[in-house]
């Protein structure tokens, strides 16, 4: 595992204040993103549902999209929140999808309520042994 360090104040903020704009009146588990891009830009995303369950958005997947309207295609470190003090990992789709658009380096923070680092990850140890793009070649 990477060595545990604190997830970065700016990029915790972000995660925390997208969660509050979650719109999750199904399940009400809201959950937040915030990347960093790897020109500095900070990016948010929220989870967003809809009543044809479970065609919804996580919040990783719209922090990634919005990356992606803005021009950029690769981050360095994002951060999750979810609710409480429990550890909120990405989906599947959503490993796959940081998977796309990070490098090894990669660092994955899950936060707490309190914006404290529950779990500090490499790209690795989120998806091990992924496919990505050169999986293609």
């Amino acid at each position: 595992m990477v060595a545990q360090k604190q997830a970065p104040r700016d990029l915790i903020d972000a995660a925390l204040a997208a969660r509050d704009k979650a719109y999750a009146p199904y399940s009400n588990f809201f959950v937040g993103a915030a990347l960093r891009t790897v020109d500095g830009k900070v990016i948010s995303g929220c989870n967003v549902e809809n009543a044809a369950y479970p065609e919804g958005v996580c919040a990783e997947g719209g922090a990634i999209s919005a990356m992606v309207l803005s021009g950029e295609t690769r981050f360095d470190e994002i951060v999750v929140v979810g609710l409480g003090d429990i550890a909120c990992t990405p989906c599947g789709g959503c490993r796959q999808k940081i998977r796309e658009f990070t490098g090894p380096d990669a660092t994955i923070f899950i936060i707490n309520d309190a914006g404290e680092t529950l779990l500090t990850l490499s790209r690795e140890e989120l998806i091990p042994h992924s496919f990505g793009p050169e999986n293609l070649k």
